[in-house]
């Protein structure tokens, strides 16, 4: 049951019943299962079918494909955070004998590592895993196609080496790490390696008569840290919630942050997507969503995430191709967010202020142009340009009147203000650049100094 705020409006409702009747419908597949979730509750899920008198919900599982590659990411980021290994770390350190130890574990979050996209023949998706018993039967005979981090390309074969890099690291399996760190804490009951009913069933469905035929599921063996799991629209929508603001009990929201951001170069012409670590981050309908796709033969699937929004959507099908399950998903979140917008929290003051912090509020000018310097919680400041466009950043307190920058161009710079002999501010310094009270006053500390002779005109 959810409250007032949380449900959504019946025109809503009718707007989302409607995109996933026309994604089903359209696209021609078996069976579709939206669901959206907003500020970490389930406020709506619908499906459609063409067997009368029937329709999955958001209990009914899917294959997901390669959205397990999230999962096996998330793995890998709380080894790091236990300090176990680092993602700067070459693969070698922690699995020798793969051949290409070299690569580190970040460019294999990326895809930045220059493997291949896929196993050699036979189509590992097609064929159980029993084929290719051991990494080298993953990797093949020529596993590099690329210098190692200088270009995103998208490789399979590289989540199974992260899936191997965990059993070795963590001493048990990877479906068992799985379970155990992200699955039970998260609640992801309805989440498995292997299908456990309700579950649909995989279908091809001809691209030129309204014909199909069942699609076989394999166990894929070594390769299913990139894109083995059985999940539910349900299940899923909690996973979306962790990925929008991180649970402590699974991996802390810095660190879900990093897997967001953007690792790699994208592909020219691709301005609109990148890939983080073990997310993908994509521009559609004017909002920045994370998430991943997902298919195997008989499955498309799709998670979207809007954090600004605070909205998430899911789409899952069985079928080989046909449904956009990708627009659908985005179309979802859309809808929501367009429709019944966030209603921001009530304004409210620091519970404490630092006098001494206050003081450096204010403008402050690099050179000519000018910033404002406000004062945010637990010690924190921003600096935005005060007109025109400029380098804005947050900074989080490090102590002794520093700051750490969070985003953008200052990301990692340290901002400090210095202090006179007799304690009053002589200026910012942010990277090596002076933010002054005023613009080229004389006698301030500005690098070059200031002409003598001061503002004049012509």
């Amino acid at each position: 049951m959810t409250s007032s705020l949380e449900a959504l409006l019946p025109t809503t409702k009718r707007a989302l019943l409607h995109r996933i009747a026309v994604a089903q419908s359209e696209g021609r597949t078996p069976s579709l299962v939206g669901a959206v979730e907003r500020d970490g509750q389930l406020v709506w899920s619908g499906g459609r079918t063409c067997v009368d008198g029937h329709a999955p919900d958001s209990d009914t599982q899917y294959r997901i494909g390669s959205i397990t590659k999230t999962f096996t990411a998330v793995l890998v980021l709380r080894l790091r955070d236990e300090g176990l290994l680092d993602l700067s770390d070459p693969l070698d350190k922690h699995l020798p004998g793969t051949g290409v130890g070299e690569v580190t574990i970040a460019q294999l979050l990326g895809h930045s590592a220059g493997l291949p996209a896929e196993t050699p023949a036979p189509w590992w998706e097609r064929t159980p895993g029993s084929m290719r018993p051991e990494l080298g039967d993953v990797l093949g005979e020529q596993p590099r196609m690329h210098p190692a981090g200088r270009r995103h390309h998208y490789s399979n074969p590289g989540y199974t080496l992260l899936g191997s890099l965990i059993e070795t690291v963590r001493g048990t399996s990877w479906e068992e790490a799985l379970r155990h760190e992200i699955l039970e804490p998260l609640g992801m009951h309805r989440t498995s390696a292997q299908p456990q009913a309700p579950h649909a069933g995989g279908w091809a469905v001809h691209p030129w008569a309204d014909v199909m035929l069942p699609e076989p599921s394999e166990d894929l063996g070594l390769m299913a840290p990139a894109g083995q799991l059985w999940s539910t629209a349900a299940d899923l929508s909690r996973f979306a919630a962790f990925l929008a603001r991180g649970d402590d009990k699974v991996l802390s929201a810095a660190s879900v942050r990093e897997m967001r951001t953007p690792s790699a170069p994208s592909e020219a012409g691709d301005w609109d997507g990148a890939y983080g670590l073990g997310l993908q981050v994509v521009r559609i309908n004017g909002r920045t969503l994370i998430g991943h796709t997902g298919s195997l033969p008989g499955f498309v699937a799709c998670l979207w995430v809007s954090v600004e929004d605070g909205v998430s959507a899911v789409a899952l099908s069985n079928a080989t191709s046909g449904p956009m399950i990708v627009a659908t998903a985005a179309d979802l979140v859309r809808i929501v967010a367009d429709a019944e917008p966030r209603i921001p929290e009530p304004w409210r003051p620091l519970p404490d202020v630092d006098q001494t912090l206050l003081q450096l509020t204010g403008p402050w000018y690099w050179g000519t142009y000018s910033y404002g310097l406000r004062l945010v919680a637990e010690g924190g400041v921003e600096l935005q340009p005060l007109r025109g466009t400029g380098r804005s950043a947050r900074f989080v307190a490090a102590g002794d009147e520093t700051w750490t920058g969070l985003d953008g161009y200052y990301a990692g710079e340290t901002l400090r203000a210095v202090r006179r002999e007799d304690g009053s501010v002589s200026h910012l310094d942010l990277g090596s650049f002076v933010f002054t009270r005023e613009p080229y006053e004389p006698g301030d500390a500005v690098p070059g100094g200031v002409d003598g002779e001061g503002w004049r005109g012509l």
